[in-house]
């Protein structure tokens, strides 16, 4: 009888959370302006406040939307409690808390530069504290407090001295034209004498001289290309340390490299920071080693260096015993994954921990007690954060699952981090040191999510061709029993991003389309991040058939289980490496009613010399004039069945988009439009490739507004 009870109990229950459900609204485009995110947790030295960042959509504006942050100090058993330490109309960034707790250091812009400023956590106004001329960002305070490290960029014409490189103009010198920019800021001597009719010296320096306004702009450099413009100026980062007392400053690195991710000694007598071997050419020097930097006479020694090896990242553990590092083996620097262990103090014993588990991870911090090792990463659809223990290097999971661990912070026995999962976007929590006994500490979301219907992935996986594929599917709002629904396959970039309930960038799209009556498939195909280095090298020399197969086959397996997928009604995007996806995918398969392609790249030649990215195609393909290349980027190129595509098809792209380039976008659509495809071409203005997550508000919304709106144009919905 009790059972039976309890049955019915549950049924009861279940039926009224499904009417209850269906009374709720779905996830709406103008949402977007409501998601607030929270992020950078540092748990202050009382242990009883946290610092977080709150990002959101200022929509109160006459003229449109706007970013903002604010900085937040909450009281971590007594949420309810917390104070705003900056306006939203005054961003900051880059903030570290003294080690007594008392002061802030922050960076804020200053007369159109970033400078440092400290803040009395206790009350009071925010004081500038540095005035350097090209910005300073980064503020690091020694462990006694009485000094702050930061950074400062140089440009490459104020340093002193020829670079060791040769000038990389053909036939030129060093000091065959006068240093303009120099001159101009009164560091070097103006002796030339600009004459476009004089003698050639003469007619370098009137040519130097029309340079140095970028009218034109010379380019002698191989990474001229910056995300919205060219980059064809080189700086270089260097540590200067200011004496709070004396507001007295003092370079502490100089020459043609840059110094970064510093740390001071426990003692306070010497800093270790990451750079590069030499003083080669920025542009071809990818890896870098730990440098040992002595306060008392700016020497610089090497403290950490691994042959093959990229190494970073120095912070020293609370017992001043060990120094934690990243790196990576770059024998194969595409696909290996990184790397997270320590060292003695003396630079001996290095030890890595991370080798067996095969991730890309990072974040890594210190136990108050120096035993373990906290650091999060990609896994398997979700942001996993993991523990290692520094004794016997052993690792586990303290938070897994279909979440995403985006940011956190440990102290004593708390740990604080900003959590993502299906039912919620963002939010910050604390919990033990195990991740157990969770609370809550903001609502930020949960608030005006009270009466959204929220659409809830299933995972799913299968086996094929020797890769085990991770795919989800989203059911769509007001499904019926026997009703048929069109169903939008999404995929993921990168090509080595990976998809998830626990990746936030997508979780408003999702549920848009979602709340507009489509199911929704994505997966993880070969080469994605998040399942190790020889899943995520599936796709080497291979974008275009093995990722397809994955996809199109998560797609097939989906239909086949739910019932409610409308095969005759299927539609297709994708950005970037999935931009490409799309294509190729239209090019090959024609079972789809609609496609968008958005800022995608479709010819990898072309890709080669117009995207900022560009080394991806001689790290998955090879340069197009060794022996076969060409004939392989050629067959790997959705440009090459151009005149296969008959599935309607919409591209996206920025306008000053350089990762991937617009010319490729054009060239897709001016070849479908010379053969009377149907095809329709949107560019944003002012915009990067970073539109769908970080561009303007009012783009953002248009921009899944017309993917809805193009995709109604072909599909239809039960009643």
């Amino acid at each position: 009888m009790r059972e039976r009870v309890l049955v019915c109990l549950s049924i009861l229950m279940l039926w009224t959370s499904l009417v209850w459900a269906q009374e709720k609204k779905p996830v709406q485009l103008s949402d977007l302006s409501k998601i607030v995110t929270v992020s950078d947790p540092e748990i202050i030295p009382d242990g009883k406040h946290v610092l977080f960042v709150k990002s959101f959509i200022d929509s109160t504006k006459e003229d449109g939307f706007s970013y903002k942050s604010q900085l937040i100090m909450m009281d971590i058993q007594n949420p309810q409690e917390f104070k705003i330490l900056n306006s939203p109309a005054t961003n900051l960034s880059n903030y570290a808390v003294s080690p007594d707790g008392k002061n802030l250091a922050f960076s804020r812009e200053w007369e159109g530069k970033p400078q440092i400023w400290i803040l009395p956590l206790d009350g009071g106004e925010a004081q500038l504290l540095t005035s350097e001329k090209n910005g300073a960002s980064g503020p690091v305070w020694s462990p006694d407090g009485k000094k702050i490290l930061y950074s400062i960029a140089v440009p490459l014409w104020a340093i002193e001295g020829d670079p060791s490189w040769p000038n990389p103009r053909p036939g030129r010198e060093y000091g065959d034209e006068p240093n303009y920019p120099a001159i101009k800021e009164g560091l070097v001597k103006d002796e030339s004498k600009p004459n476009m009719d004089g003698d050639v010296n003469e007619l370098r320096a009137w040519l130097a001289k029309n340079a140095s306004k970028n009218d034109p702009r010379v380019i002698d450099r191989l990474n001229f290309l910056g995300e919205r413009g060219l980059s064809t100026d080189i700086d270089f980062r260097h540590l200067v340390v200011i004496d709070l007392n004396t507001k007295k400053s003092e370079s502490l690195t100089s020459g043609y490299r840059s110094f970064g991710s510093a740390a001071w000694s426990p003692d306070g007598s010497y800093i270790l920071a990451s750079s590069v071997e030499g003083n080669g050419h920025p542009d071809d020097i990818e890896d870098s080693n730990i440098y040992k930097i002595n306060l008392s006479d700016k020497s610089v020694s090497v403290f950490l260096q691994q042959e093959n090896y990229r190494l970073g990242g120095p912070t020293f553990s609370p017992d001043g015993k060990f120094v934690l590092v990243s790196g990576q083996d770059t024998e194969d620097r595409v696909f290996n994954q990184s790397l997270i262990g320590t060292v003695k103090v003396d630079g001996s014993g290095l030890k890595w921990f991370t080798e067996e588990l095969d991730r890309r991870v990072g974040g890594a911090k210190w136990s108050d007690d120096s035993k373990s090792i906290f650091f999060s990463g990609p896994n398997e659809g979700g942001i996993t954060l993991y523990q290692a223990d520094v004794s016997n290097g052993e690792i586990s999971k303290i938070i897994t699952g279909p979440v995403g661990i985006n940011s956190f912070d440990v102290h004593g026995d708390q740990l604080v981090y900003a959590k993502t999962e299906v039912a919620n976007p963002s939010e910050m929590y604390v919990a033990s040191l195990d991740g157990k006994n969770e609370k809550v500490l903001t609502d930020y979301n949960s608030t005006w999510l009270a009466d959204r219907w929220v659409s809830v992935p299933s995972e799913h996986h299968f086996e094929q061709d020797g890769f085990g594929v991770d795919y989800w599917v989203m059911p769509p709002f007001g499904l019926k029993d026997g009703a048929k629904h069109p169903t939008v396959l999404e995929m993921h970039g990168g090509p080595t991003a990976m998809w998830g309930p626990g990746e936030s960038s997508m979780w408003h799209e999702f549920q848009v389309l979602a709340g507009r009556g489509y199911g929704v498939v994505y997966a993880n195909p070969r080469g994605s991040g998040g399942y190790g280095k020889t899943f995520q090298k599936g796709n080497y020399q291979d974008w275009g058939d093995g990722p397809a197969k994955d996809v199109l086959t998560a797609l097939d397996k989906a239909a086949a289980e739910y019932k409610w997928i409308d095969e005759e009604q299927l539609v297709l995007t994708g950005g970037s490496y999935a931009g490409y996806l799309t294509a190729w995918i239209v090019g090959h398969d024609h079972r789809f009613k609609a496609a968008l392609a958005q800022r995608g790249v479709y010819d990898l030649t072309f890709f080669m010399g117009e995207g900022n990215a560009w080394r991806l195609v001689p790290y998955y393909f090879g340069y197009p004039w060794e022996d076969g290349i060409k004939e392989l980027m050629d067959y790997n190129s959705p440009q090459s069945y151009v005149q296969n595509i008959q599935t309607p098809l919409m591209i996206f792209h920025g306008d000053n988009d350089l990762r991937t380039g617009v010319r490729q976008s054009e060239l897709l659509y001016k070849s479908l439009k010379i053969m009377g495809k149907p095809v329709e071409y949107i560019r944003y203005p002012n915009e990067g490739h970073e539109l769908s997550r970080s561009g303007a508000v009012h783009r953002r919304l248009d921009r899944i507004g017309r993917i809805v709106e193009f995709f109604e144009r072909y599909v239809t919905h039960p009643n």
